[in-house]
Formats: structure tokens, C-alpha cells, sequence
């Protein structure tokens, strides 16, 4: 692999794998349609480009972190895209949370022109990413795979190999899906024992010592009891991922039922107004669909209880 990486898509998720690789000593160059998340990018010592293709020039790896399939589609394919600026060898590694059959198809449609790609989607939210903490699960050919190994843990704790192309988009739509049930459970749990008085970091502590631990207590269950929403995922982006899980699982005959609720809460989330909110912000939108039993309120919530 070589030393210069394409960063394009610099938004939370983005930014947090470009940061990753500056450290590891890689020459990144950053492109987002958003100027100011180039400048920023610059600022962390990367180098800011104007257009994909850009980003591109001179890079051995492209790495794609964005919202959809056609937005990943088009900075690759389209007018000015990086790949008009590819060189001989050039790996795409998306990073994206899109359609396991649109990233399988991209693949194919790269593979026709002598390009190689990987969908390589991280396992965590951004903040777990900034930390390497989370793991990338990685679909594509196992050559490939061996040979972006250092971008690979330049970015993750771990990299693992699923399967062929489309197999770590299908991963990571099965690791949100626990992970945002897990969310959903924590904060219903925390709001039903805060309704009857308890106290919140104690209540935490228990859950975090009992057979009901999750690692989202750890990531989240402060900041739920502290009310701190500043993104590291959005409501938002989890929604949209949640349709997605849907649309695969329909096809594949999967009963979704607990997804297909979060579903409709998410949906009262983002049209409520906390779709740019952390997803830790579940916890606020279940606390305004329950008011508390007439006579049995529970006393005033102190700083860090709900």
C-alpha cells in the first residue's frame, strides 16, 4: 500500500477515519462538499482538496464515507469524480452504511474497469472510531483485503473479513440493528426506573454489573442520564439506516418486529426535532410520550436524572 489516502466525505464518521490515518503517518488528502469540513481537515493536518478527483490524484486508496449508494456512486463515477483521476492499482474502501446489493453492484461495475473495491463499514459511532475503538467489517476479495490491511488498521481495532463484496454492508446493518435496539432498551430502562425514583447513576452502575450489560451503557448511559446530545451518530442517520434494515430483512425473510417499532419511534424523533441529536437522545423522545401516573410522581429530577 502506498502512503497517500483519498478522504472523501468528511462529515462525523469521516472525519474520525481521516484523523486515524493522519496519525499513522498517511498523506490525506480530504474533499466534502462542505468547505468548512475541509478547512477543518487541513487544520488536523490533512490536505485539503476541491473535487473528488482531486482528493484523488496521486492517492493509492480511496476511502468513501457517505450517506447513500448514488452519493457514493456519483463522487467515484461522476462528473469530476475521483476515479477519472485513478492511478494503476487504486483500491475504493467505502465506508458508507448503504444498500448491501448497491455496494455489491458498485463493486462489479469497478471490477469492469480494473478497480478494486472493498465496502468496509465501521462497526461504532464516530466517537468510538476516533478512539479506534470500534472494529470494520469488510466484504470483498481476501487479496484485497490483505493488501489495504494497514489503511484498515490504521482506522479500526480490528478489521474483520465477512465475506464478498456486499458482505460487510449486510454486517454492519446487523451490528446497528443490536446496537440501536440496545440504545432503545437502555433508556426505556433508565426511564422506567427514574419514573419510580430511582437514582440514575446508581441504576446505571447496577445495570453495568448485571447480566442486562451492554456495551452502549458504557457509550451512552451517561450521556442519557446527563441529557448531553452533541452528535457522535445521529437519530437521524440511525433512522435511515433502520429503513434500510427493513428493506434487506423483507427481502430476506427476516421478521424485524422490535426494529419495525424503533422504526416508528425514530420516525416521531426526526419529525420532533431531534434528528441532528446523538442517538443517546432516544431517551428524550420516549420521555415525551410518557407522563407519569396522577399521584405517583416520582420527586423532581436532580442534575443527571431524566
Amino acid at each position: 500500500m502506498g502512503a497517500t489516502v483519498a478522504c472523501i466525505g468528511m462529515g462525523l464518521l469521516g472525519s474520525a477515519l481521516a484523523e486515524n490515518l493522519i496519525r499513522a503517518g498517511f498523506t490525506v488528502r480530504g474533499y466534502d462538499i462542505a468547505p468548512e469540513r475541509v478547512r477543518e481537515h487541513a487544520a488536523r493536518g490533512g490536505v485539503a482538496a476541491d473535487s473528488p478527483a482531486d482528493a484523488a490524484r496521486g492517492a493509492d486508496t480511496v476511502l468513501t464515507c457517505l450517506m447513500t449508494a448514488d452519493i457514493v456512486r456519483e463522487v467515484l463515477l461522476g462528473r469530476d469524480g475521483a476515479l477519472g483521476a485513478a492511478g494503476p492499482g487504486l483500491v475504493v474502501v467505502d465506508c458508507s452504511t448503504i444498500h448491501p446489493d448497491a455496494s455489491a453492484a458498485l463493486a462489479a461495475d469497478l471490477a469492469r474497469r480494473g478497480i478494486a473495491m472493498l465496502d468496509a463499514p465501521v462497526a461504532g459511532s464516530s466517537g468510538q472510531a476516533r478512539r479506534r475503538e470500534a472494529p470494520v467489517v469488510v466484504g470483498g476479495d481476501r487479496e484485497v483485503f490483505e493488501r489495504c490491511r494497514p489503511v484498515l488498521d490504521a482506522i479500526a481495532r480490528r478489521a474483520h473479513h465477512v465475506g464478498p463484496n456486499g458482505a460487510g454492508a449486510r454486517a454492519k446493518l446487523v451490528v446497528n440493528l443490536v446496537l440501536g435496539l440496545n440504545r432503545l432498551a437502555l433508556a426505556e430502562g433508565l426511564l422506567f426506573g427514574l419514573r419510580q425514583g430511582l437514582d440514575g447513576p446508581d441504576l446505571l452502575a447496577v445495570l453495568k454489573d448485571s447480566a442486562a450489560y451492554s456495551r452502549a451503557m458504557d457509550v451512552k448511559g451517561e450521556r442519557m442520564l446527563a441529557e448531553r446530545f452533541e452528535p457522535e451518530g445521529k437519530l437521524a442517520q440511525h433512522l435511515k439506516d433502520v429503513e434500510l434494515m427493513l428493506e434487506v430483512g423483507h427481502a430476506a425473510g427476516a421478521p424485524l418486529l422490535a426494529t419495525a417499532l424503533h422504526r416508528q419511534l425514530l420516525t416521531a424523533a426526526v419529525a420532533g426535532g431531534w434528528g441532528e441529536r446523538d442517538n443517546s437522545a432516544i431517551i428524550a423522545v420516549l420521555r415525551s410520550l410518557v407522563t407519569p401516573a396522577r399521584g405517583n410522581r416520582p420527586p423532581a429530577a436532580e442534575p443527571g436524572q431524566v
